[in-house]
């Protein structure tokens, strides 16, 4: 069943040009603010698992800190090999909370 779920509070987000890690009762996000947008997304590096929240933010991409892929904010693709990727979730806000949509 697809269903938008309760991820945190608006106000938990970082600011533009950060990330972070926000975990829920069964997953760990990604969560990034690339050029004001807000991005949710898988927190681990397909190359070795590395944690994509505890990365930076750099042009336009999510760079994991342990061997620097770096992730397109819009696609979820790595710069270097459009087939390595990582999932990216649907967002929506409702008054001050963030929803990601499960599926």
């Amino acid at each position: 069943m697809t269903e938008f779920v309760a991820l945190c509070r608006v106000s938990e987000t970082p600011t533009d040009g950060e990330v972070c890690e926000i975990a829920t009762a069964s997953h760990v996000f990604c969560v990034a603010c690339v050029d004001g947008e807000l991005v949710v997304m898988d927190n681990t590096c397909p190359h070795r698992g590395g944690p994509l929240g505890q990365g930076v933010v750099e042009n336009g991409h999510i760079v994991c800190p342990w061997h620097a892929w770096a992730f397109d904010a819009k696609s979820g693709c790595a710069s270097h090999n459009p087939k390595a990727c990582v999932r990216r979730y649907a967002t929506l806000i409702e008054g001050e909370t963030v929803m990601v949509l499960l599926d």
